[in-house]
């Protein structure tokens, strides 16, 4: 199953350029080598600029697809894709360019019609392809063309309503336009069609009687009629476009006119779509004016008393009098009395919507007239305001928040803060949720505290409610700087002996926290929290290597951290050390000062030794003579020095010096 497409071909007949209504045939071609396979299916593929138009499968090596007629829609570059199997190859692509458009045809359903009648007119291509935009044109006296109306494209044929609202001769026609690929063509314009537009006369006429001016309680008849109407004319009757009356061809209104009927008067007739449309303005005069309720006094509070009138202002005299009106008050749309006045007091049941109602009566017709709604709701009292922190702590020395408030009394509500040493100031608080909040600087001492004061006010002509001073609150002094010092004096102290280092602030809020610290160590060495105000802490059996600086720190629940002066602490030898060491140096000295002497012992004993065996030899007569020493002699004896006894000195144990030699060794 061996094969290749070799070659596709397209080609156009007649010509690739051919007039509008041309038969025209597209042949596709091709050509596929192969090892004698039977019946080989061709699929053909036909596409006009990218868009596919026939599509076809056959054993056949040849497509031929018709355009009868050709059209400006078949315009483009034509390309025929040949699939075998799971090949394909495609052709040089060809153009085709169809000339001409078919010009187009007018058609009205009406060519006599009134002014402002709706008529209907198609355009239309029948022969032309594809969807086409239409336009419709009015030719002016001068000559031009007016375009009127351009509806949405659809298919080779629009239809659309027209109106032509001058009376006269008008001459239609319409075009068309198709959007190719290679750009926008346009046709001819049709054939011109006359449309005669008569006049028609069917504008109203509106009488008012007695007359467009009139007071109120008059009775007004409204006229309105078409005279020589057409069939089915419609009038209407109408005031700030609210339809007052319909009916054909003539209509008659009867009304009573009030207050607020003043304006104009429309009189419209209708015909099919044309309209005409008459005015009238007509002015109704008020004999007394809109009544008026009024509260006295503006702000009620609840026990208040409160008085509701209601008055109006008559502006005819001669058509009315005062005696002639009757008043009366509601509560709720419900009557309370038949006076123009309502005294009670006020409380939460009489809280609600008031209205008054003045009513005008005479032998041929009534007035009534009825105010605006007047709402009362008593004022709740201002309880005493209360002053308190804000968070519920107070810092001496730092600066601090208070909030006055008052748990009962109606929005808005003025606080005022007075406070030591400072201007007044104002919050004004209107809102739920909203707090009067005043900032302050910081006090230093707890009888500044009695200086505050808070002053609350919701209603005028009233002095305002004082409050009580600052409520209780957690009042936290920061602690003053620490002292260290040494318990049992300040001097140094011996080694073995207990120190104690005691931290102590003149003042500060309890607890107290104290840290003590070693300039020669890093970190604490120890902390205590107290509820005096001091601390201590204890070195049991003090050693050489605890001498040097040292220094504490204090703090409490101001969070301010204050630290001591550096002590110097110095550690002394221990008293037992200091007695043996002068024993020791003592023996030294006394072995230092017994070592000549010793020598001399020594020396002297081994010259005697040596004498004796010298007089054992010789006669007794001469013994006497040699044992007398001479004084330079002994001289040299003396004159021996401890280094050159050496260690026979300690050798021996001289009488006396025992205990000096067994206390040095064992040191």
């Amino acid at each position: 199953t061996t094969y290749t497409i070799d070659i596709v071909g397209l080609t156009i007949l007649p010509s690739s350029t051919v007039q509008s209504g041309t038969p025209v045939t597209l042949h596709c071609q091709v050509k596929v080598s192969h090892d004698n396979i039977p019946h080989l299916n061709h699929t053909f593929q036909l596409t006009r600029d990218d868009i596919p138009v026939h599509s076809s499968s056959t054993v056949e090596d040849t497509v031929v697809y018709e355009l009868n007629p050709a059209r400006a829609a078949d315009s483009g570059s034509y390309e025929c894709r040949v699939t075998v199997k799971d090949k394909s190859k495609a052709s040089f692509s060809q153009k085709l360019n169809v000339r001409g458009l078919q010009t187009p045809i007018l058609q009205l359903n009406k060519t006599e019609l009134y002014e402002s009648e709706e008529f209907t007119a198609t355009c239309s291509a029948p022969d032309e392809k594809g969807s086409l935009i239409f336009r419709f044109y009015q030719r002016l006296r001068n000559g031009d063309f007016e375009k009127i109306k351009q509806p949405a494209p659809n298919g080779n044929s629009s239809e659309t309503t027209l109106v032509l609202r001058r009376i006269g001769d008008h001459y239609l026609s319409c075009d068309y336009e198709v959007n190719l690929v290679s750009g926008a063509r346009r046709s001819n314009r049709s054939n011109e069609t006359l449309v005669i537009v008569k006049g028609l006369y069917i504008s109203p006429v509106m009488n008012v009687l007695p007359s467009p001016e009139v007071f109120e309680g008059d009775i007004i008849e409204v006229v309105c009629k078409v005279v020589n109407p057409p069939k089915n004319v419609e009038v209407f009757l109408t005031r700030n476009r609210r339809i007052l009356k319909q009916a054909l061809v003539s209509l008659n209104h009867r009304l009573t006119a009030q207050e607020g009927d003043s304006g104009e008067l429309v009189c419209k007739a209708e015909w099919g779509n044309v309209q005409k449309e008459t005015y009238q303005t007509i002015t109704v005069k008020e004999l007394f004016s809109k009544p008026q309720l009024t509260v006295n006094p503006i702000d009620i509070f609840l026990g208040d008393r409160f008085k509701l009138t209601c008055s109006v202002v008559i502006y005819f005299p001669e058509r009315i009098s005062n005696e002639s009106i009757q008043f009366s008050i509601y509560k709720d749309n419900v009557k309370l009395n038949h006076e123009e006045t309502y005294i009670t007091t006020a409380h939460p049941s009489e809280n609600g919507n008031y209205t008054c109602k003045a009513l005008a009566i005479s032998l041929t017709h009534s007035i009534d007239k009825e105010s605006q709604t007047v709402v009362v709701k008593a004022k709740v009292p201002l309880s005493k305001p209360m002053l308190s922190v804000v968070g519920g702590t107070l810092v001496l020395g730092k600066s601090f928040q208070l909030l006055c408030h008052s748990d009962n009394g109606t929005l808005p509500i003025t606080y005022t803060l007075h406070q030591p040493h400072m201007l007044s100031e104002s919050r004004v608080v209107s809102k739920q949720g909203e707090q009067a909040i005043f900032n302050s600087s910081a006090i230093y001492k707890f009888s500044d505290l009695n200086s505050f004061l808070c002053h609350a006010k919701n209603r005028q002509n009233k002095p305002p409610m004082t409050g009580s001073g600052l409520l209780r609150s957690t009042i936290i002094e920061p602690v003053s700087k620490p002292v260290l010092t040494r318990l049992h004096g300040m001097g140094d102290v011996s080694e073995g002996q207990d120190l104690t280092l005691v931290c102590s602030v003149q003042r500060g809020t309890l607890p107290i926290t104290f840290t003590w610290y070693r300039t020669e160590t890093e970190g604490a060495l120890a902390t205590q929290t107290s509820m005096i105000l001091e601390g201590s802490y204890n070195i049991s059996i003090v050693r050489r290597e605890h001498r040097g600086g040292y220094y504490c720190l204090s703090t409490n629940q101001a969070n301010e951290t204050k630290q001591s002066h550096t002590v110097m602490i110095g550690v002394k030898m221990a008293g037992w050390k200091k007695g043996f060491i002068g024993i020791i140096v003592f023996c030294i000295l006394l072995i230092l000062a017994m070592s000549p002497i010793l020598a001399f012992k020594r020396r002297l004993l081994l010259y005697k030794r040596k004498r004796t065996g010298e007089l054992s030899v010789k006669s007794a007569s001469t013994k006497m003579e040699r044992l007398s020493l001479t004084q330079a002699e002994v001289n040299q004896a003396a004159n021996v020095t401890p280094g050159m006894i050496g260690k026979s000195v300690w050798s021996e144990h001289a009488s006396g010096s025992g205990e000096c030699v067994d206390s040095f060794t064992v040191f």
